[in-house]
């Protein structure tokens, strides 16, 4: 009498679509096992996928037999032969592999007598059929996905700022995380302000709970989504573009190609390098007044205390107390002081002034960006009538138009975030800057390393000399520059009669006031 070990398989999509369930195999292949005459030895229970004979139970049956040889078995029973594989191309040398250890693998319902050689071209139609709907199932999905993609629906667990939901009419989307969504736009903004280094930066917003490796966070840097975008990859002649997508966006476009830009090296990053030392807030924001290099602060340690220095990285021995220079710092602060009330109305006046006079580099500015796509658009017409007259082959032609579409895209990026002057008030602007200002000292000395760090980078968008004694003249922000100005020039008269308001304003550097300069 033969002995027959029995294969049942089946996957968990293939029990609720087709209804097969491992007892209704099981009972199939005992049924068939009786009226044959065949003893029952063991039964391989199996739940994995048959694309590959990578299965766990699979694998310790085959271990079994090739030690067996045969002995203890004589066939390999299963329902179909999709239930044994749905690999040709593994089918076969699995098959070759059993009948050489003496096992005869057969589906009771797919019988076939493999001594025959016109079988195998039966063979090859089952084991081909589940195989090819597998593919064609993939194939559907694929597109099916490519599709939704195109339409701008992202179709993954949401990345990190997002959560997957459903709406009531059952459409399936990503939505902000207010919480989570404002660390992604204070690490893009960060990046952006060219400050610290992105590692810095990394780590900060880790304290605020992002918890994520430096690649994973160049990945979300990366990652297009939080501008409201979805990457529709390259497939066959089709080249890789970017859609609009259905979800909020986090970021704006022009700040999330800032930061692509940054990330490809092509803007020069200023980087500032943190401290966690109270005694040391400067550090990293001067240079050497001897070799114009960077200084650096650290501790030495005495006999009852450490003393705090800031000291040249170079060779040159210069050398500072950490309390002298942060002393003279806060003297340095009482410059962008209002003195009076007076001079604080005249801030108002000034500022009022120049905005006015700076209001039409909105339209020049709109201008220039529009200038600038049709440029780009007048290359890729040029670029298609030389493809069309044969100058220049189709290769050349899709390197062009790609390239003019991606300065497109930016430029339309800058171009949806130019905001009119028209949309934020002016005078709460300046009532802030006042508030601040007048308080700045206090500010600065009540904060703690990472505000007075931040207060310094508001105000000197460059590095700090400092001679011992005194701090260099540095370049500041427009706000403070100008407090600055009222200040000397008021403080100088005696009354209020022979000032020019309009030279006053030509005094202040003409990059055009932005409603962040009055962010100090």
């Amino acid at each position: 009498m033969k002995k027959a070990d029995l294969y049942v398989r089946v996957s968990t999509d293939e029990q609720a679509d087709k209804g097969y369930s491992i007892r209704s195999q099981e009972e199939v292949l005992r049924k068939y096992c009786s009226i044959q005459n065949i003893s029952v030895g063991r039964v391989i229970c199996e739940d994995y996928s048959a694309k590959t004979f990578n299965r766990p139970a699979w694998t310790e049956m085959l271990n079994r037999v090739k030690k067996e040889k045969g002995k203890s078995t004589d066939l390999l029973l299963f329902t179909k032969w999709d239930r044994f594989s749905r690999n040709a191309g593994d089918a076969y040398q699995m098959i070759n592999i059993l009948r050489k250890c003496g096992i005869d693998p057969q589906a009771v319902e797919q019988p076939l007598d493999l001594s025959i050689p016109e079988n195998k071209m039966m063979l090859a139609f089952y084991l081909a059929a589940p195989e090819v709907e597998n593919d064609r199932r993939a194939l559907n999905t694929f597109y099916g996905m490519r599709r939704a993609r195109k339409e701008g629906r992202y179709l993954t667990t949401g990345p990190y700022g997002y959560i997957n939901r459903t709406t009531e009419g059952g459409k399936k989307m990503i939505v902000p995380v207010e919480s989570k969504a404002s660390i992604v736009q204070w690490a893009f903004e960060q990046v952006a302000r060219q400050r610290y280094h992105i590692d810095e930066i990394r780590r900060e917003v880790n304290s605020k709970g992002l918890n994520c490796s430096k690649s994973n966070f160049y990945t979300l840097l990366r990652n297009p989504v939080y501008c409201g975008k979805i990457v529709v990859p390259a497939y066959r002649d089709e080249e890789m573009q970017l859609v609009q997508g259905q979800h909020d966006a986090i970021i704006s476009e022009s700040l999330f190609y800032e930061v692509q830009d940054i990330l490809n090296g092509k803007k020069r990053v200023q980087l500032v390098k943190t401290t966690t030392e109270q005694q040391l807030p400067l550090r990293g924001f001067l240079l050497c007044p001897k070799c114009g290099k960077q200084l650096t602060g650290s501790a030495s340690k005495g006999r009852h205390s450490y003393y705090y220095y800031y000291h040249c990285v170079s060779s040159c021995g210069m050398r500072f107390k950490a309390q002298q220079a942060n002393e003279a710092f806060i003297e340095e602060l009482n410059k962008f002081v209002p003195k009076t009330a007076a001079i604080a109305e005249l801030y108002k006046l000034v500022v009022k002034d120049i905005f006015n006079q700076q209001t039409s580099p909105y339209t020049d500015g709109r201008k220039e960006l529009l200038n600038q796509m049709q440029v780009e658009n007048d290359k890729v017409t040029k670029a298609r009538k030389l493809l069309l007259e044969d100058a220049i082959d189709s290769t050349d032609y899709k390197l062009i138009k790609a390239e003019c579409e991606t300065k497109l895209l930016r430029l339309e990026a800058k171009l949806s975030d130019f905001v009119k002057p028209e949309v934020f008030n002016l005078n709460d602007c300046t009532n802030k800057a006042l508030n601040n200002l007048s308080r700045l000292n206090t500010l600065y000395t009540s904060s703690d390393t990472t505000g007075k760090r931040a207060i310094i980078g508001s105000i000197y968008p460059e590095k700090l000399c400092f001679d011992g004694s005194a701090y260099r003249t540095a370049e500041t922000n427009q706000a403070a520059q100008l407090m600055f100005l009222i200040n000397s020039k008021l403080g100088a008269k005696k009354n209020r009669t022979d000032l020019d308001l309009s030279k006053l304003s030509d005094s202040v550097a003409g990059a055009g006031l932005e409603p962040t300069t009055f962010g100090l």
